[in-house]
């Protein structure tokens, strides 16, 4: 069969995989087993596929195809086995379709963890440390051996569906990723508040994307990239591979989902540290911060406890301007991000919380340095109960390194506030953006100019006026002037429907009375 696979087809097909675990494993959980099974069945198929193309081309010269396929893709190795079952040895290849016909394996989730673990040997530039922390013989996971057993042998069923055969000739480039994309929305969803660890809505991130503007060769970084979609996002803005990707996550399963993410979308010579941004950031040069043409972010909103106490002797002087509060690590994002822009050129875009917009203290001051330094370009309100985390409104901030002294833009003296506050898609447990809602901010960031209650361009001089505070409400006036209601008119009115009501109630008085039903009188509507 050559027939192309949708997109459709493949989401429903691996969507339907995870009522092995459904019910049975906390989805923020389950996750990992389902994507690290599908990330094993594409590459099981890619090499499948390509091993097939390469033995027309060269032959039974196995170990030149084995090298052409490395050297191109990834490698899949042989591993050794000692079945418990039969107590022979085993050799076999270490891929989807040797541990599908062993389904029935006594310790079948322990030869799982086997495969992975030569897999991640095998390429260790691509893949070290990606499975490490998914356990398939977890007993605190997945149950005692008899239901551990069933369940990972339902799961590689499940998988062997014809709807997912991924091979080359069936699969276009960009399905596998959209895919993985599509079942990491589902997760959140299912997984509630959990899903910020791990998760940008997708309209966000296309939106963060866009107002980032990525061009051809730059260097693109997400500080906090969670599973990777809005470096993914940006890297699609971009036409063809001349590109850049960086990224840092704190959280193990995380990063392992990031790189797996990476890999499924061909941009695997992506670099993500597992790290904290703030506390031991891992692009690192020269003991320097790495800089960056675009930096963009969903960071954590006012975490707590972000590494207050190790920032006033930060090796990297980010926080010169001052230490956000010790609560609140909004700012302490913002400043790393500002610091690995490229000086004179670089951008950043980065969502927030309204508090960042105008609360003082330490917060008022930092915001304060970075009005006055010219960095700020944009400020955009997005609407409440956007995020699963949160049903809060958010904003975000575009800062424009070109604005700086010396930069092209240097004379750029005016902020672009955007009120998109009202204008969204109602969902029932969450509030999303269409296209024409994003390509609306899009085209009024772009253009510079007023937007009648939607708006407004603000001179520095009016923002320090203000004390600094970014209170979006204080510069788009969004007030609805209400009609004028005509008072005389509105009495005559109510002593037309008065008369009215009396000739009703007399009307109905002779019909009673026909009847023979006499009524007393209600004093409620005399």
């Amino acid at each position: 069969m050559t027939d192309k696979i949708k997109q459709s087809e493949i989401n429903l097909a691996a969507w339907s995989a995870c009522d092995t675990f459904r019910g049975v494993v906390d989805p923020a959980q389950y996750k990992d087993y389902i994507l690290v099974m599908l990330f094993l069945k594409y590459i099981s198929d890619v090499w499948r596929g390509h091993y097939a193309e390469y033995k027309e081309k060269f032959g039974d010269d196995e170990e030149r195809i084995r090298r052409r396929l490395q050297r191109e893709r990834f490698l899949l190795p042989y591993v050794e086995y000692e079945n418990e079952s039969t107590g022979r040895h085993e050799r076999f290849l270490a891929d989807f379709y040797s541990l599908f016909r062993r389904r029935n394996a006594t310790a079948i989730g322990n030869l799982i963890n086997i495969v992975f673990a030569a897999i991640e040997d095998a390429n260790r530039l691509k893949l070290e440390g990606v499975f490490r922390s998914v356990d398939f013989n977890s007993e605190s996971h997945l149950g005692k051996t008899k239901d551990r057993n069933r369940r990972l042998r339902h799961l590689l069923e499940d998988f062997n569906k014809p709807q997912l055969d991924m091979r080359p000739s069936r699969v276009s480039g960009d399905v596998i990723g959209n895919t993985y994309i599509y079942l990491i929305e589902r997760f959140a969803s299912d997984a509630g508040k959990k899903a910020g660890e791990f998760y940008t809505p997708y309209a966000v991130s296309g939106l963060l994307a866009r107002l980032a503007a990525p061009r051809p060769g730059d260097c693109i970084c997400d500080p906090t990239c969670g599973s990777g979609g809005l470096l993914v996002e940006a890297a699609r803005e971009i036409t063809g591979r001349n590109f850049a990707l960086f990224g840092m996550e704190v959280n193990g399963s995380t990063w392992a989902l990031a790189r797996m993410n990476m890999f499924l979308n061909g941009m695997d010579s992506a670099r993500i540290e597992w790290c904290d941004a703030l506390t031991s950031p891992g692009l690192v040069e020269h003991d320097r911060l790495m800089k960056f043409n675009v930096v963009v972010a969903n960071p954590p909103f006012s975490l707590d406890k972000w590494g207050y106490s190790e920032a006033e002797n930060d090796r990297y002087n980010r926080f010169f301007r001052g230490i956000p509060p010790k609560s609140r690590g909004d700012y302490a994002f913002i400043s790393h991000m500002i610091e690995i822009a490229f000086e004179r050129e670089g951008r950043v875009v980065v969502v927030v919380s309204h508090g960042v917009l105008f609360r003082g203290g330490a917060e008022g001051r930092i915001r304060r340095r970075l009005i006055e330094e010219n960095f700020l370009d944009a400020v955009i309100g997005l609407p409440a109960n956007l995020f699963l985390t949160t049903s809060i409104p958010v904003a975000i901030l575009i800062f424009d390194r070109t604005r700086e002294k010396g930069g092209v833009n240097e004379k750029k003296n005016e902020v672009m506030f955007i009120d998109a506050s009202r204008e969204y898609a109602s969902g029932k447990n969450q509030n999303t953006l269409t296209n024409e809602h994003i390509e609306k901010i899009i085209t009024t960031y772009r253009s510079h100019r007023n937007r009648d209650k939607y708006a407004q361009v603000v001179s520095l001089e009016e923002i320090a006026k203000n004390d600094y505070n970014l209170s979006i409400p204080r510069y788009v006036d969004t007030f609805e002037e209400e009609e004028e209601v005509d008072i005389v008119q509105v009495q005559q009115t109510i002593r037309e429907l008065e008369k009215e009501l009396g000739e009703v109630r007399g009307e109905m008085a002779v019909l009673l009375a026909e009847l023979g039903i006499t009524t007393e009188p209600d004093p409620k509507i005399q």
